[in-house]
């Protein structure tokens, strides 16, 4: 009988030490898809796509490709201090260069819209490809389309590299351009812009990742909460021009100037909801001048994850993906996880839409002589309160 008892105990041993060896390997495994450099070893046009990695001291990881500059992945703690992947996105370099070509890339020459793609400089008038309705949209088949030249600077930091040659998609002068991304120990994402031209042309650069804070591919981001440093906002027609007014976004659905949920007014009856089927608006930073200041805080009440925007730049376009439906064959991500209406939220930190023909906007025009410079820092933390019970 003391034998049989001894032998069930042993074997109630083994049972709970395989069932904990379960539990831990479960906590172990990855919620995230691993995007691998072999992935993106292809040649496109004659030209070598790749992928790079940056990682910091605090286990964030980014990872990027020279296709469009684009962001592949960025892996943030959660307040369990669980890594999650926070960008849509794909995990090959094929299904970047067939899928969206906004997904996490940088845009330019010039980014959002420019009305019936025409704009007039020093006298002389521009036609640009029109692609957006009547209207022309992220520099037409602009940087996010095109293999960079790429360099691994150390760990922390790489910067691509292009250049727009004279006439490319109808704009004016040869334009060496260069976005230089680095990581911090304080999970900070920095992305600086630099260009300069040998002829009088416009530009506008952002980059346009797609982020959901409770993983990419986790469903929408209506519960997240969203600060917005911005008193005003540029109103646009159906065709999601602006007019050229400058409105108070106080009594909108536009006003974030305290944390609230992305979903709690999107639905309303307001026009400037309805001609973007959702939010779609340049914000009015506030601030004097081309200082890096606060613009806006994204939190997500799930995880705990917060991201913090800083900018150098006047204004910043809200997108709450509109348009990924989850049926389009693009819309299926890292995983074959779809991508769905209002899955992800894009802070677009940039110049205001239309501006080469709206004098009254913040000049987008880069002379002979002049280098362009701007930095956005996307900072990640889990400050957000833990969830009541």
């Amino acid at each position: 009988m003391k034998r049989a008892l001894t032998l069930l105990a042993m074997s109630l041993m083994v049972i709970t030490i395989l069932a904990e060896g379960r539990r831990v390997g479960a906590q172990m495994k990855p919620n995230y898809v691993e995007i691998t450099r072999d992935a993106f070893q292809k040649v496109s046009d004659g030209k070598q796509v790749d992928l790079y990695t940056l990682r910091n001291s605090s286990g964030m990881v980014v990872k990027l490709t020279n296709q469009g500059a684009k962001i592949v992945q960025i892996l943030v703690p959660d307040r369990n201090n669980q890594l999650e992947d926070v960008v849509l996105g794909y995990e090959t370099a094929d299904r970047y260069l067939i899928g969206r070509a906004t997904f996490g890339a940088v845009i330019g020459r010039f980014a959002n819209r420019i009305a019936k793609g025409q704009f007039t400089l020093n006298g002389t008038q521009y036609q640009l490809p029109v692609n957006n309705g009547p209207n022309h949209l992220h520099g037409g088949k602009g940087v996010q389309f095109q293999i960079m030249s790429g360099k691994q600077i150390d760990g922390r930091t790489v910067e691509f590299t292009y250049i727009f040659k004279d006439g490319e998609e109808g704009y004016p002068g040869n334009t060496n351009f260069r976005v230089t991304y680095t990581l911090t120990d304080d999970n900070e994402l920095r992305i600086t812009y630099e260009a300069v031209t040998d002829k009088p042309t416009v530009i506008n650069f952002t980059n346009h990742s797609f982020f959901n804070l409770a993983g990419e591919g986790s469903g929408d981001i209506l519960n997240h909460e969203l600060m917005i440093n911005a008193d005003r906002f540029t109103p646009y027609d159906s065709t999601l021009i602006p007019t050229g007014e400058v409105r108070e976004v106080k009594g909108t659905p536009l006003d974030f100037n305290r944390s609230t949920r992305i979903g709690a007014r999107i639905n309303e009856d307001y026009d400037q909801l309805k001609f973007g089927t959702g939010y779609d608006q340049n914000f009015v930073l506030n601030k004097t001048g081309q200082e890096l200041s606060f613009a806006a805080r994204l939190s997500d009440p799930s995880s705990g994850r917060v991201m913090e925007v800083y900018t150098t730049e006047p204004g910043m376009q809200v997108y709450t993906g509109n348009f990924t439906t989850g049926k389009d064959k693009n819309d299926i991500g890292k995983g074959g996880k779809i991508y769905g209406v209002r899955s992800s939220v894009s802070l677009e930190t940039q110049h205001f839409p239309d501006s080469p023909n709206h004098p009254n906007f913040p000049t987008t025009v880069l002379n002979p002589g002049q280098w362009f410079t701007s930095t956005t820092i996307f900072k990640f933390s889990p400050k957000f309160p833990p969830k009541e019970e």
